[in-house]
């Protein structure tokens, strides 16, 4: 009889996202809103990760208010290229059952409501 491969934690690969609703975390980061619509609303997980994915719609359309600003035009790309680089992070953590807070913007999070 062969084993499960575990990790460190010591919980196999399969249980790790197990009771997750990680379809409807990743969609948080495409469109915020349509976790909302459905019976996922209620789930934590998809909660966190859909307050994650509207702190970076937020935050990606004051970059590219700023990105309109004469003088900040010519580096608005790293700004664009920095929260596409946040939203990997954030589908990244959302297949993998986290509930880890977005750099730089993350902890803005958990001043909304929902």
């Amino acid at each position: 009889m062969q084993e499960t491969p575990q990790n460190p934690s010591g919980a196999s690969h399969q249980e790790q996202g197990k009771g997750k609703n990680i379809g409807m975390a990743v969609i948080a980061y495409i469109l915020f809103f349509i976790p909302l619509l459905t019976d996922a609303k209620n789930d934590p997980f998809v909660k966190y990760h859909v307050k994650q994915g509207l702190v970076l719609f937020i935050t990606s359309l004051i970059a590219m208010a700023i990105s309109w600003l004469p003088m900040v035009y010519m580096f608005s790309w790293v700004l664009h290229v920095g929260l596409f680089v946040l939203f990997i992070i954030g589908v990244m953590n959302a297949i993998g059952g986290k509930e880890n807070p977005l750099p730089l913007i993350g902890h803005l999070a958990d001043k909304i409501h929902i």
